[in-house]
């Protein structure tokens, strides 16, 4: 009988078979506030679109992510700012207030996408960027526009 294979056994016991095996607890999970500065304002806009920034020095377009962009008016002194994060990281790759001195445009050849300028905060101090922004679709641009220029002047 010294001969019989262990995994035999294994595979004859059925599986439904409780073994008394417990399991303790490694990590308790604790939830955590996650404070993202958004607190005190309400999204006016929200849509998802793919964020370029023009790079002056190779006098070309980047990639800045992909996620959503949002417009965000304060709860209580009324400015608006738009912020995009990225989608699976939510890294902040635009911030910046909507000023009355901005205008949006379409940019040339593409009708799913608009450019302006602003003076960004994204990487943590301000910073002169022209942004485009590229859509699913026409009408997704034209809303966000519209509501830009609604908030800017």
């Amino acid at each position: 009988m010294a001969d019989e294979d262990p995994r035999e056994e294994q595979e004859a016991a059925p599986e439904d078979e409780d073994i008394g095996a417990q399991v303790a607890t490694i990590v308790r999970l604790q939830e955590v506030a996650v404070v993202t500065g958004e607190e005190d304002e309400e999204a006016i806009l929200d849509q998802n679109s793919k964020l370029y920034r023009f790079d002056k020095e190779e006098n070309r377009w980047k990639e800045r992510g992909v996620g959503t962009v949002r417009l965000l008016r304060h709860l209580v002194n009324g400015k608006v700012r738009l912020v995009m994060r990225q989608s699976k990281t939510f890294k902040i790759c635009a911030n910046h207030f909507v000023l009355e001195t901005m205008t949006v445009q379409e940019h040339e050849g593409n009708d799913k996408s608009c450019v302006w300028h602003a003076a960004d905060y994204a990487d943590g101090e301000f910073k002169d960027e022209i942004f485009c922004l590229r859509f699913s679709s026409v009408e997704n641009c034209r809303t966000f526009m519209e509501m830009f220029q609604e908030v800017a002047g």
